[in-house]
């Protein structure tokens, strides 16, 4: 049987490559005939520049040093794919994780993300792939703009982004930007940056409203670029920042799919197995099960489907015909917390189990 491995990661446990690998290792020893294809998934955050690399084995990972959230230096890297093409992701540059547990709600920076793209087109970039999830920062995307050239002093005026090229932000490689994200915020409000993910990031509820204003007051710099677009409010408000750039924001996990040729790796699939840490209602809203599940309805409507997920908190109606799949892959060891404590044991079990099931 053919058999693609689309998974996201376990979030805050196992990456998607090695949930993937996982769930390949204990397939292999119940069917160890069958073509097995990786295809870790990601939707714009942790584990987006991963999951390229898995799928353009030739592409070079090239190493920057970049200002960290908190203001101190990072090492870290970009993806050159064979097509000249670049991936950044702002997770590896400006990330929640690396402020290494000490929040810092009103000061920590996007810079560093602007910082590696600016090395990338300085590299010769023809195109940008951004993923922008895990942000540490709800900055609107100001210190992007100022890695990438933007005079603060100048930014915006009655024509907006293109005055903002005036004032020195560097132009878009011939290629554009693509942004992937899966958050579809505007900027400000009540279901904005500030209000939405700035308590994740430590923010006090009294101070919302001060970080929202010091946003709406930024984005009044740039009248052509339009603050209520679905994402704006991405990554601290990032997703705005690289629209005044001029970038296109798309669904992270469908463009994921459709930049690693997953509708192609589909055709002949006999199983297509997704899976993620926790599938729960906001997994039908574009999270990678539901976008690997349609593209299989696409094209290969025959395959079985299957999912592995560490915790179950939604009918799975959706999911009909696997449904009894889905509640044995995530019941491997009979212990509860056996995915958040053990998450490759966990996926190599159910990868076992589910090659039983369909043998």
């Amino acid at each position: 049987m053919r058999v693609v491995i689309a998974p996201d990661s376990l979030k805050g446990t196992a990456t998607a490559v090695d949930v993937a690998g996982a769930v390949r290792d204990g397939w292999l020893t119940e069917r160890p005939d069958d073509d097995l294809v990786l295809v870790p998934m990601a939707d714009g955050g942790e584990g987006t520049l991963d999951a390229f690399a898995v799928v353009y084995p030739d592409a070079e990972r090239v190493p920057v040093r970049v200002t960290g959230p908190d203001g101190q230096p990072v090492g870290t890297h970009w993806l050159r794919l064979p097509d000249g093409r670049a991936v950044v992701e702002l997770a590896a540059t400006s990330g929640l994780p690396l402020l290494g547990g000490v929040l810092r709600p009103e000061t920590a920076t996007s810079r560093g993300f602007g910082e590696a793209i600016a090395a990338a087109l300085d590299a010769g970039a023809t195109g940008l792939v951004l993923g922008i999830g895990g942000s540490a920062s709800t900055d609107g995307g100001r210190p992007v703009l100022e890695a990438l050239g933007l005079d603060a002093g100048d930014a915006g005026d009655a024509d907006g982004a293109a005055s903002a090229a005036a004032g020195g932000l560097r132009p878009l490689p011939p290629g554009g930007v693509v942004v992937l994200t899966d958050v579809v915020s505007p900027l400000l409000g009540p279901t904005g940056a500030a209000a939405v993910f700035g308590p994740q990031k430590g923010l006090p509820a009294d101070r919302i409203g001060a970080v929202d204003a010091r946003l709406a007051e930024w984005a009044a710099r740039f009248p052509a670029v339009d603050p209520t677009t679905p994402g704006a409010g991405a990554a601290g408000g990032v997703g705005f920042g690289l629209l005044a750039w001029g970038a296109t924001l798309v669904p992270g996990a469908r463009a994921v799919a459709d930049l690693l040729g997953m509708p192609g790796l589909l055709g002949g699939a006999d199983v297509v197995v997704t899976g993620e840490g926790r599938f729960d209602e906001q997994s039908a809203a574009g999270k990678v099960p539901s976008v690997v599940l349609a593209l299989r309805d696409a094209h290969a409507p025959a395959a079985t489907a299957l999912l592995v997920a560490g915790e179950v908190d939604a009918p799975l109606d959706a999911f009909t015909a696997a449904a009894s799949l889905v509640v044995l892959a995530t019941q491997t060891t009979g212990e509860p917390d056996d995915a958040l404590r053990d998450p490759l044991r966990f996926a190599t079990v159910a990868g076992q189990r589910l090659a039983r099931l369909v043998g």
